[in-house]
């Protein structure tokens, strides 16, 4: 219900406008982030606006009459975007979780390298061994053959800790960890499809997904106004917000 609570029914009507700077905009235009995710982890709270349903009425009534309300519109896409770029960011904070430390990088590229010295060795060692046969020294050859036995196995176990290095390194770990790119939480590839499925149908994703794409179509009609010529809204003149409550006033 957001701040609507701290306004006398009685009072409410008189004393705020559609643009009251206590209304909230992103309640009247769309959903309010705050009402997405009450009962979650990433539950925000009350919002600190009003939320008026007889003005949200208000509002489709004006817009259905033909009236442009842009500025609330890109005032809902600032809104909406401040808390995309915040799961953004712990997408992408959880994704280094799930990274390779710096220790087990460098092991890795070390592994590597003895994996590459092995098997430029073993070549090697198979050319001498076709030399030493030409030149019918058997022994020698047999005695170089044993060590290139040797060295495949030495390759082979680098090539065991590397593929096990890849599968358990990390916070991942065991489990196969990723990152849901759409409400930045874990999900283990381990999961059974019913697992899965509630996650995609639990009300965080439903709405952090839900607010991306409403996001999405406001960026979109954002763009097409500015196609236009009509710029954004800059709510930092002040002249452009004295004739906008001169209007206000005379139209109520």
């Amino acid at each position: 219900m957001g701040a609507e609570a701290l306004v006398g029914p009685g009072a409410k009507r008189q004393e705020m406008s559609l643009r009251d700077q206590r209304v909230c905009k992103s309640f009247l235009v769309g959903i309010c982030p705050h009402d997405l995710f009450t009962n979650t982890k990433q539950d925000l709270g009350t919002c600190p606006k009003v939320h008026s349903d007889s003005l949200r009425a208000e509002y489709k009534r004006e817009k259905e009459r033909g009236r442009d309300f842009a500025e609330f519109e890109y005032e809902y896409l600032k809104d909406l975007e401040k808390y995309i770029f915040d799961c953004n960011r712990r997408i992408e904070a959880a994704q280094r979780r799930l990274d390779k430390t710096p220790d087990e990088v460098e092991k890795s590229k070390e592994l590597m390298r003895q994996i590459e010295e092995f098997s430029e060795s073993i070549d090697d060692s198979l050319v001498e061994i076709g030399v030493l046969g030409d030149m019918g020294l058997v022994e020698q050859a047999l005695q170089e053959y044993h060590q290139v036995k040797i060295k495949r196995y030495d390759r082979a176990q680098r090539e065991r800790d590397l593929r096990l290095m890849a599968d358990t390194s990390g916070a991942s770990g065991h489990q196969k960890l990723q990152v849901c790119d759409v409400c930045s939480a874990y999900l283990s590839r381990l999961d059974n499809d019913r697992r899965l499925a509630d996650h995609f149908a639990g009300k965080m994703h439903l709405g952090y997904a839900q607010m991306r794409t409403l996001y999405k179509d406001l960026q979109d009609r954002v763009a097409a106004r500015k196609a236009k010529g009509d710029r954004a809204p800059d709510r930092g003149d002040r002249r452009s917000r004295d004739r906008r409550r001169r209007r206000d006033r005379d139209y109520y």
